[in-house]
This record gives C-alpha cells, sequence and structure tokens, in this order.
C-alpha cells in the first residue's frame, strides 16, 4: 500500500552501508517537532488572563501531562517532565499528521516506534542503576515469593522486562497501520461500489476516521504513560 511507502526526498546520503538519506518519513517528523515548537512558542509567548486558543492548548496540555506523571511516577519524575511531555506531543503530532489526506504516518513505521522505544528502555535501565545500583535488581525478585518457585519467576521476571520496548512499539505501530489499513480499504469499497453502492462503506469510513483521531490521541496517551510506569519502576523500585 502506497501510504506506508518510504522513499528519498532530495540526494542520497550514504556512510558506508548505512543510509541516511532524507526521506518522507524525516520530512512529516520535522514537520511534527516544528509543529510543537511553533504552538508552544505561541502559547506561551503572551500569557493572558483570558487565553486564546493556542494558549488554552498549551495549558491543557502541560497539565494533562503533569498530572499524569504525578499519578503514576510521583515527584520524584518531576526532573523528567520535559521529556515525557515532549515524547507525548511527538507522537500525539505525528499521529494526527497521519490522519490527513495524502500524508505519511510516520508512527506506522515499527523501526520509528521501536527506536522510540528502545530509547526509554536503555534510558530507564541505566536511571535505575544510577538510583540503586546492582539493587535496582532487585525489580526481577517479587517479595514474599517461595524460594521453590523464586528461579521460575526470576525468568519470567526478566523476559517480561527484555519484552518492554518490542510490546511499547508494536503496539503503537500495529493500532496505527491497522487503522490506517482499513480506512484505505474501506475508501477503496466507496470507488469500487460507486454512487449506488458506496454510501455504506461512506459512513463507516467517516464513523472510522472519528475513531482513528481517537485511537491516535489514546496511543499517545498510552505510550507516555507506559514510560512513566517504566520510569516508577526506575525511580521507586517497587517489586
Amino acid at each position: 500500500m502506497y501510504q506506508f511507502n518510504v522513499y528519498r526526498i532530495g540526494p542520497e546520503i550514504k556512510i558506508g552501508e548505512i543510509d541516511l538519506s532524507f526521506t518522507n518519513a524525516s520530512l512529516f517528523m520535522v514537520i511534527s517537532s516544528l509543529a510543537v515548537l511553533i504552538i508552544f512558542n505561541l502559547g506561551s509567548k503572551k500569557s493572558s488572563l483570558i487565553p486564546n486558543r493556542i494558549q488554552l492548548l498549551a495549558e491543557l496540555s502541560y497539565t494533562f501531562v503533569s498530572k499524569m506523571i504525578s499519578d503514576t511516577a510521583g515527584s520524584k519524575a518531576k526532573p523528567y517532565f520535559s521529556f515525557i511531555f515532549s515524547l507525548f506531543m511527538f507522537v500525539l503530532f505525528c499521529n494526527m499528521f497521519g490522519m490527513i489526506p495524502y500524508a505519511f504516518t510516520v508512527t506506522s513505521h515499527i523501526i520509528v516506534t521501536f527506536v522510540l522505544a528502545a530509547f526509554i528502555f536503555i534510558g530507564v535501565t541505566v536511571i535505575g542503576f544510577i538510583k540503586h545500583g546492582f539493587g535496582y535488581l532487585k525489580l526481577f525478585v517479587p517479595s514474599g515469593v517461595p524460594v521453590v518457585l523464586l528461579p521460575l519467576i526470576v525468568v519470567i521476571e526478566v523476559i517480561s522486562y527484555l519484552s518492554r520496548p518490542v510490546s511499547l512499539s508494536v503496539r503503537l505501530f500495529a493500532n496505527m497501520m491497522a487503522g490506517h489499513t482499513m480506512m484505505k480499504v474501506f475508501g477503496g469499497f466507496v470507488i469500487s461500489l460507486g454512487v449506488v453502492g458506496g454510501w455504506l462503506p461512506l459512513g463507516f469510513s467517516v464513523a472510522l476516521t472519528g475513531l482513528e483521531i481517537l485511537v491516535a490521541f489514546l496511543q499517545a496517551y498510552v505510550f507516555a504513560i507506559l514510560t512513566c510506569i517504566y520510569l516508577n519502576d526506575a525511580l521507586n523500585l517497587h517489586h
């Protein structure tokens, strides 16, 4: 399906076997980042008692993410607010830009979501060892487990921990790709059935578009809140 094709924009740039060429995926990541910067720059440039729409959007986003961090990771996670806020807004804008016709959905590609998830996984693991040293390994030994079951439980906990970047990345990628594929399928039905029989799939397409906008927000929220949960484990070492 052409809407998921990644193609080069501009000259080919290679370092050895690594292709660093600028692509349509790169373009929409840059557009999403610039959109976030512009909106929050305008929203914070001139604060007024009665906020305009952009200022209101910026303030609501700030409050929403701040509360999410407090509820899931506690006060110790406040120093990481900037990262989680940037992560949430970046994923959200990438998802939302993908809803525009003929645009490119960056988060429908597993390589993008996996790199984000792997960066989070490595970062959280490093924070955990910095905060607790080798005591961070207690995370894999739940309290109250009988000694007989301990080897099995430790193996399960380690596998579960190592699978975090996979589950985090696949969840976002699969939801975005599946939704856009369904929209493409119903759009094809509208065209193939024509004026007479195309009304039903057209109705489904409209409903599905509304659902996909909701999913785009929810997946950004899930991605950010799971990051907060992982960060909570690293900072507070619940086991």
